[in-house]
Parts: structure tokens; sequence; C-alpha cells
């Protein structure tokens, strides 16, 4: 065969594949994570009996706890006419979900760069922005499906009588903007793949970028080790208490919404943190004794979550700063094996000190949990909580 004959590939041809090729595994990324998240919101949910709310709700609920685990704000109101009004709020995280669905999207999103040293710039944004542009279709599609209406009672029976009377039984429902869904929606995506190339070893980074791998990289990893290594001791401690004190189904319930919630607060209070806050009723699923009978203790007045008032229901929680030392320690050897030798001890030590310090901001933001409601008809109040 001559020289001639060998045919190759003209970049008309080549361009077609290429960018079906590049849709094709944005898609991947996005179906991936949202299946994931949906998988484990639904687990969870179904584990605290919420297919039981009345009318269908369940989906709408399923995709709703999604984009709450993505950051968007989830409205609830209600009304009856002139006469009622129902007021309702809730801010939480439910980290399970959120955890989950960043692991699978950073992992679908990195493994088509498994193999490369360097990307060019240009490539990696369009491969985001094909995964925001889809991402952002899907968020709209959850929207249109993350809202119903419940019929509440008072808790008062001739306020519940009156109200059906005059046709002003309360009602609440749940919602999500469209503006808030897209723009928390994105701002986590974003978040979640600048995380992934920060931490990952084998993702690609441009050529302009590679002098800060070697500053950045082993101290994300040694954070995020730190992280995980508490969520798998969760779930490890959430499996023995279903298996020794019952509540199976409710305890895998708490680890399919919110096991990150629990276990980092764990950590941010054996650094010597404390958070604020108080219950009025039981919590619903079944959290460490400690942590509920501290909550409960001030009626409204919020009071402090820290080792002192933790250890006056239960002493172990004396364990909390060992186990932190410890994992301190342990992503202190990751990441000395795989720092630089030309960086000194202090050094690194100074920049594990203030990534952790930002970590614990995030975690106090992200675990932070609000919700309430209040009924009222004529002027009566019906009830709250």
């Amino acid at each position: 065969m001559q020289p001639s004959d060998v045919s190759t590939p003209s970049p008309r041809s080549a361009g077609p594949r290429a960018l079906l090729s590049g849709w094709g595994s944005a898609a991947g990324t996005v179906l991936g994570a949202l299946a994931a998240m949906v998988a484990v919101a639904a687990l969870g949910l179904w584990l605290a009996q919420a297919t039981a709310l009345p009318g269908g709700a369940f989906l709408p609920v399923v995709a709703a706890t999604v984009l709450m685990a993505l950051g968007v704000p989830v409205s609830l109101d209600g009304s009856a006419g002139f006469l009622a009004q129902a007021h309702a709020g809730i801010a939480a995280l439910p980290l399970s979900v959120s955890l989950v669905g960043a692991l699978v999207a950073a992992f679908c999103f990195l493994r088509p760069l498994r193999l490369r040293a360097v990307a060019g710039t240009g490539e990696l944004l369009g491969r985001a922005a094909r995964v925001a542009v889809l991402w952002v279709v899907a968020l709209l599609l959850l929207t249109r499906l993350a809202r119903h209406s419940f019929t509440l009672s008072t808790g008062n029976g001739v306020t519940d009588q009156l109200g059906g009377a005059l046709g002003a039984t309360p009602t609440v429902g749940f919602r999500t903007g469209v503006p808030a869904t897209v723009g928390f929606g994105l701002l986590w995506l974003l978040v979640v793949l600048a995380l992934a190339f920060a931490v990952s070893r084998a993702a690609p980074l441009p050529a302009g970028l590679l002098r800060f791998q070697a500053a950045v990289r082993p101290t994300a990893s040694a954070v995020l080790v730190i992280l995980l290594a508490y969520v798998v001791l969760g779930l490890v401690a959430g499996v023995v208490t279903a298996v020794v004190r019952g509540q199976a189904r409710d305890t895998f319930a708490v680890v399919a919404l919110a096991l990150p919630n629990l276990v980092w607060l764990a950590f941010g209070i054996g650094l010597g943190g404390a958070w604020h806050g108080h219950v009025n009723a039981g919590i619903g699923l079944p959290m460490p004794k400690a942590l509920s009978s501290v909550l409960q203790t001030a009626g409204t007045r919020d009071v402090t979550l820290d080792l002192g008032a933790l250890s006056r229901y239960d002493g172990r929680v004396w364990l909390l700063p060992v186990l932190a030392g410890v994992l301190l320690l342990g992503s202190a050897v990751v990441m000395a094996a795989r720092a630089s030798r030309r960086v000194g001890p202090w050094h690194w030590a100074l920049r594990l000190g203030a990534a952790l310090a930002v970590t614990m901001l995030l975690v106090g933001v992200l675990t932070r949990v609000s919700a309430g409601y209040g009924l009222g008809l004529l002027g009566v109040g019906g009830g709250g909580g």
C-alpha cells in the first residue's frame, strides 16, 4: 500500500462524532447523579413511611428532597381563603442525598479524562457547559414535579368543624421557584466539579494550573478523607444501632437522609465547636439520645450543643475529641504521602489547619436545620411547633 492510500478522518467527519460523544458523556453525568440522588431520597423517605402521605404526595416529596439536597429553598405556604392562615417553613439539607450525588457526578465527569495528564481550558469549560445545560433541564423538570398541597388539621375539633362549615379548611403546600432552583442547582454543580478537580489525583488540569496541584490536592484530599471516614463510621454505628436497639426502619431512614448531618456535627463538636438550637417536641426519627435530650431541655429557648452539654446525658461523648484527633493524624499521614518533599512540614500543617477551618465553617452552615408551622382560624390559634 502506498502512503497516499492511507486514509485519515477529516475534521468534518470527526467533529460530529466528538460532539455526540461530548453530549453523551454530559448526559451520563447528569443522569447518573440524579438517579443516585433520587434513589437515596426515595429509599430514605420510604423507610420514613412517606408513602403514606395523602394525595399521591410521595413523588413530589422525593423531588423536593432532591432539590433541597442541592441547596434549593423549598417554600411552604398555606391558606383557607381570607378566614384562615397556615404558616410553615423548612430549611435543611439532606446531606446523605447531597453526598451521594456529588460523588457520582464527580466520578462520571472525571472518568473520561482519567488517562490524561493535561487538558485544555476550552475543553474542560466545554464539558462543564454541556453538563450545566443538561443539568438545568433536569432541574426544571424536578421543579415542576416538586409541588403539592396538603389539607391540615388544626388539632382543635371545634376549629376544624368551623373551618369545614365555612369552606376554610387550612391547607399547606410546598413548591420551589425556578430562579432559585436554577441558581442554587448550578452553584452546587460548579462547586462539586471544582472540588473534584481539587481532590482527584488523576484529574487533568490546564497547563497554567499544574503548578498549583502540588499545593492544593494533598490538603484537599486529606480533608476529604476525614469527612468520608466519619460517614463510614457513622454508617457502621447506624447498622449496629439498628441491630441492637431495634427501630431498624427509622434508623436506616436517618442514615439514608441525614447521616453526614449527624457525623459531621460530631466532628465539629469533637474539635471543640458548639451549635445552638432547640426542639419543641419529639424529633420524629431516632437521633442519638444525648442530642435529642439536650435540644429538648429548654423548650423554645436555644441551648448550646457542645461536649459539656452532651456529656451530662452520655459520658461517651468524650470519645469524640479522641476520634477527631486520630482521624486528623491519619489524614496528615495521607497528606504527607502525597506532599512535595520540597515543602516543610510546618507549611503543610498550616495548610491543613486552614483547610479544616474553612471546612468547619461550611459544616456549620450545611448542618443547619430549621422547621416550624403555625395555624390559625378567625384569629384562633390552632397549634404550632
